[in-house]
């Protein structure tokens, strides 16, 4: 079965931080300036965090698991270590023994 590739044109314009955060600029700052206030185009400036909503859309498009502004750490299930994989192995073993 072929792998599912990532949306190369989401790629390009989010960044994943190391805790699954989607960093990406905002939109509306791009061109016509001159009819925006100072104020709303500092506030265009940065970048911001993908909202939960935005975060389970890019989720389909990447393919992988991401997580929110407001979702906690924890929402992020990692795969266990191969240590953790044969020490849990070898628990499910040992309850089925006795």
């Amino acid at each position: 079965m072929p792998k599912n590739k990532g949306h190369k044109g989401t790629l390009k314009r989010i960044r994943i931080t190391k805790t699954g955060k989607v960093r990406m600029k905002r939109a509306g700052s791009g061109h016509f300036k001159s009819s925006k206030s100072p104020d709303r185009l500092r506030r265009l400036r940065g970048t911001t965090s993908a909202s939960d909503s935005e975060t389970k859309r890019l989720e389909r498009l990447l393919h992988r698991r991401l997580r929110g502004a407001t979702q906690p750490r924890a929402t992020l299930r990692r795969s266990p270590s191969p240590e953790q994989r044969a020490a849990m192995k070898e628990a499910k073993k040992a309850e089925q023994a006795s």
